[in-house]
């Protein structure tokens, strides 16, 4: 009896580990890097949760929805961390699995985290790997089951800076350094929808979270610079349709961050939903414990009203 719920085990886990796999997200040499020791460290704290720093070799790892439920979405998942660490799995693996469930392939991204010593210019090196994420998801859909109109892409915190930069940025390839030929609504770079879980929009001094400003512009940076990565500011009628959540009681990131977003695409109209619990402070991942409103299952209601998932 024991070796036969052993040998069970054996192959609930190998199935497991056959529904994802880890790739490199550049196939030759990684754009905009210095020459470095890799230094890359994953810790399991006390929490339970997995936390990684010194990321230099950006990666994707692919969780490759049930073929009896996939709808041919995928979502890039990018965790935050205030651009010092990831937090990769209440805000990555773990939300990976969920969406899994929903039929959606999750690809969890694990960008490069800004360093001078390892990069020429830090404040593109995250953006470059969201973009590279992209194009590798398109150009990979067939084999992975997606459509290539079918790819969102979700931040937690800073990753919500680092997304919400992907959805307003677009008109510029960072990964070649060259413009858009054309900007439209089908443009390779533009991800199809964006989700955004107590992110960081803002750098204005009044709004922006400063651990997250200084780890990606430095110290001081021009007034032109916080502009340009204060995303409310970015947004035009091509960004994509989007949906976030915030706690109201955030003192790490403010609510405003997302309020100034959503009215900036109300502005443009662009279609959008937001959702605010009362509490719940930050970096709750995918589970407030102060309501019994799960925000997932929102998520997946806008997604289903969309046709991206059943």
């Amino acid at each position: 009896m024991k070796r036969s719920l052993a040998l069970l085990s054996f192959i609930c886990f190998a199935q497991a580990t056959m529904a994802q796999i880890t790739i490199p997200l550049y196939p030759d040499s990684i754009p905009n890097s210095k020459p470095t020791t890799d230094k890359e460290s994953s810790v399991v704290g006390a929490d339970g949760k997995l936390r990684i720093s010194y990321v230099t070799r950006p990666t994707l790892t692919i969780y490759q929805a049930p073929k009896e439920k996939a709808t041919g979405t995928a979502v890039i998942v990018c965790p935050g961390g205030g651009y010092s660490i990831l937090a990769a799995s209440h805000e990555g693996s773990d939300v990976a699995r969920k969406f899994n469930e929903m039929g959606v392939t999750a690809i969890v991204l694990k960008y490069r985290l800004p360093n001078d010593t390892t990069m020429i210019n830090k404040e593109i090196g995250p953006l470059q790997d969201a973009q590279q994420a992209l194009l590798v998801v398109r150009a990979r859909a067939e084999e992975w089951g997606i459509k290539k109109d079918q790819v969102g892409i979700m931040g937690f915190s800073a990753g919500g800076h680092l997304v919400s930069t992907t959805g307003t940025h677009f008109q510029y390839n960072y990964v070649t350094g060259q413009p858009e030929k054309k900007v439209s609504k089908k443009s390779p770079l533009r991800p199809n929808f964006l989700i955004l879980i107590y992110p960081v929009i803002s750098f204005s001094d009044s709004l922006g979270h400063k651990g997250s400003r200084t780890k990606l512009l430095g110290d001081n940076p021009s007034a032109g610079k916080i502009r340009e990565y204060s995303n409310e500011l970015q947004v035009t009628k091509l960004t994509p349709p989007s949906f976030l959540v915030h706690a109201k009681d955030d003192k790490t990131v403010l609510y405003q961050n997302s309020q100034e977003f959503y009215d900036a695409l109300q502005k443009n109209k662009v279609p959008a939903e937001i959702y605010f619990y009362e509490k719940g402070g930050h970096g709750f991942g995918m589970i407030n414990k102060t309501s019994e409103v799960k925000w997932m299952d929102l998520l997946q209601e806008w997604m289903k009203s969309n046709k991206w998932v059943r």
